[in-house]
Formats: C-alpha cells, structure tokens, sequence
C-alpha cells in the first residue's frame, strides 16, 4: 500500500557496478549508514594529512627542535638566533600535527601553528589538502543534502482511498479509485497511469509470475494528466480490452496472484524536482458494488474538501456480473 516494491534482489555478482555511481550508493543508503561514512571520510582525511605533517616535521628536524627548546626554554633565544625556521611552528608531536591538520582543512587557525617559507614540500601538502577537504565538503553535504530533500518526501502528502471500487459509471462497469494532494502547493504536469501486474502463461508454456499489463484510464480532464486542485476519482471503463473483463463479484477474490498498482508523476512546484507516489490494490481491497461519498462541498463561496470522508463509500446497484456478460445482454437487448 505503500508504494514499495516487494521484489528481493539476490546474488547480484557484479557488485563493483554500485561502486560506478558511489554518488547514487551514498544517497541510497540508510541514515546510519551515510552518517557513519560521513564521520569516517573527515577523520581519515585528518589523521592522514596529520600523519604527513608529522613526517615532514621529522625529516625537517623540527621536532627534535622542538624537544631541545621544551627541555631548555633558556635555549629558545639561542636557537632562534642560530637560524632554524620550522616548516610548521609549535609542531612538537603527533597530537600538535593532527590539531594543525584539522585547522588546514577545516579552516579554523587558531594562531598557534603555521606554515613557514621554509619548506616547500609543506606548502604543496596545504595545498593539497585543500583540495582534498573541498571534494570531501561538497560530495558530503551534497549527498546530505539530496537525502533530505528527496522526491519521496513530498509523495507522503500524495493520498490515495484504501479501497478501490467496481461500479456502474454511464451505464459500463468501471474499476474506481480516488486520489488527493494534501498541500496546497501543486504537482506540476501531474500523470497518472495504471498496471495490472498477475501471473500469466503464453500459448507456449511460459510462465510470466510479473506480467505487467497497462490499462488505460480515464478522468474527468481526459488523458492520463490530471490536474490536482482537489481530490479526483479516477476511472477504468472495463471493457474488451480490459484485463478485468472476464472478472465478476463471485471469482474476483479467487485471483490471489491479481494487482492492480497506480502510479502518479509529477513535478513539485516548490522545488522542481519530479516525484512519484505509488500504491496498489489486491483483490480483497476491491469493493463490487460501492461508489464514493462526495467530499467537496460550497461554503462562503469557496470550495472545501472534508478529508475525514475521503475513502468512504456508499453501496449502489451494480451487476453481479462480468463486463462481457453485461455487454453481451445489452447486444441481445
């Protein structure tokens, strides 16, 4: 009813083809998960540039420097006299050269630690380590940022009735549902279209256990666009061309393997991004013989929707019969 799919994927061999699209992979997976990885990429990113500033602190002589001033503070005036620059100041340690990693990267400085002239090698480092946290910044956030803005959000105010019904609609049996938009921002170029997905054999023997067959609708604007300025009943004549042409009260909860999904599209006009809203009928959730109760009503020259009866229905004469056997008495007739 949902709208998801209930179709498990199993012993995928080529796994290296999600890591083709790592941008898709991060924004499909769950909170935690992208959360984690988000934490992990900036504290590897730190501990590895800090793990380089240390090397090159090492090989400069800059902590044995700085080890020579800590034991001797009074050294520190000669030293400074005798000429030794640091590539990086108040680099002592491991610990001061993962803290200035992290104030490269994210730009904090503090003051205390800075690069010098001294070393080359220091500079291309810095600068690329910002590069580095400029890619990781703009794939994080961007992934955070499509999470949490995407389509499916705006599809939950997208409504559709529990039930959907079979009755008669000028004078032909009609397969009936009702759809709403709860916001009062609209669906742009808003579709609708209907599939009856059942288990079906051909002439020679094969098995389809996911055959989706199209069927066509009709509303009130005609088409498959529908414009979503209050709740619409959408409609399916059931004719010779309709999958549910042979199916009457009697055997229609015998077809187990029958479902009937809708599918709405459309563009949201806040933001421009095209969403979908899905949902599905089984056999016990049709209604022979029920139409819906109008909920839109005229007060103070304005027209309101009472929501509170948007799936109730009301029970109206339909025939217990199938859609050929109605239309072949009205031949005879």
């Amino acid at each position: 009813k949902n709208g998801a799919c209930n179709v498990a994927h199993k012993n995928i061999r080529e796994q290296g083809r999600f890591l083709q699209d790592v941008f898709t992979t991060l924004v499909d997976l769950k909170w935690p998960h992208t959360l984690l990885i988000f934490t992990m990429s900036f504290l590897c990113s730190w501990l590895l540039f800090g793990m380089v500033w240390w090397l090159i602190a090492f090989a400069h002589g800059d902590l044995d420097h700085s080890t020579r001033l800590q034991r001797d503070p009074g050294e520190g005036v000669a030293g400074a006299s005798a000429g030794f620059v640091p590539c990086v100041t108040s680099i002592h340690s491991f610990t001061s050269a993962f803290l200035f990693s992290i104030e490269v990267q994210v730009t904090i400085g503090f003051g205390g630690r800075m690069v010098t002239e001294e070393c080359p090698a220091a500079i291309l480092v810095l600068i690329v380590q910002n590069i580095v946290g400029l890619v990781i910044n703009a794939i994080m956030l961007g992934c955070i940022f499509m999470k949490t803005s995407q389509a499916h959000r705006r599809a939950e105010t997208l409504i559709f009735s529990k039930h959907a019904v079979i009755a008669l609609r000028e004078g032909k049996l009609c397969f009936m549902l009702r759809v709403g938009d709860l916001r009062k921002s609209m669906i742009i170029s808003a579709t609708i279209r209907m599939q009856v997905v059942k288990k079906t054999a051909s002439l020679e023997g094969e098995v389809v256990p996911l055959n989706q067959i199209d069927i066509q609708m009709e509303n009130p604007v005609g088409g498959n666009s529908i414009f979503l300025v209050s709740p619409l009943i959408i409609y399916h004549v059931i004719d010779k061309n309709s999958p549910l042409y042979d199916i009457s009260p009697l055997n229609l909860h015998h077809h187990e393997d029958l479902e009937i999904i809708v599918i709405l599209e459309g563009v949201v006009e806040t933001t421009g991004i095209t969403t979908q809203a899905r949902t599905s009928y089984l056999a016990d959730e049709i209604l022979w013989g029920q139409r819906f109760v109008p909920i839109v009503a005229e007060e103070d020259g304005r027209y309101s929707v009472d929501y509170s009866k948007f799936g109730n229905t009301v029970k109206v004469p339909t025939p217990s019969c199938t859609a050929r056997q109605l239309e072949e008495d009205k031949s005879i007739m």
